[in-house]
């Protein structure tokens, strides 16, 4: 069982705001577009995504993900960290590009 917390350990990732560190990692779904991500993300996945604004946050409780990962040296807004903060959503951020980090998770999960 890989934890979100193991991710980003071995990925170097900065936690941003820490969640649920222990949530399970079931996938993966990669999308900046947020219909996308509510139409085909499952859950328990772990979102990579360019996207700081709160909406991120919403969408990320609707699809019951184990948190979000924003790539590319990008930050999350101050809205989007203290939504995520109340909600219990992790959000953790990189400056590696979205496909470093997709390959590396890739190794990591399958």
């Amino acid at each position: 069982m890989l934890k979100v917390s193991d991710i980003a350990g071995r990925l170097g990732l900065d936690i941003r705001v820490g969640g649920d560190l222990h949530t399970e990692v079931k996938g993966c779904y990669i999308s900046d577009l947020l219909s996308d991500v509510m139409a085909n993300a499952g859950d328990g996945d772990l979102w990579i995504t360019l996207q700081t604004h709160p909406n991120i946050v919403a969408v990320a409780v609707i699809k019951g993900l184990s948190g979000i990962i924003i790539t590319n040296g990008r930050s999350p807004e101050p809205d989007t960290v203290r939504k995520a903060e109340s909600e219990n959503v992790t959000i953790l951020t990189t400056v590696m590009t979205t496909f470093d980090t997709a390959g590396l998770l890739y190794n990591m999960i399958k």
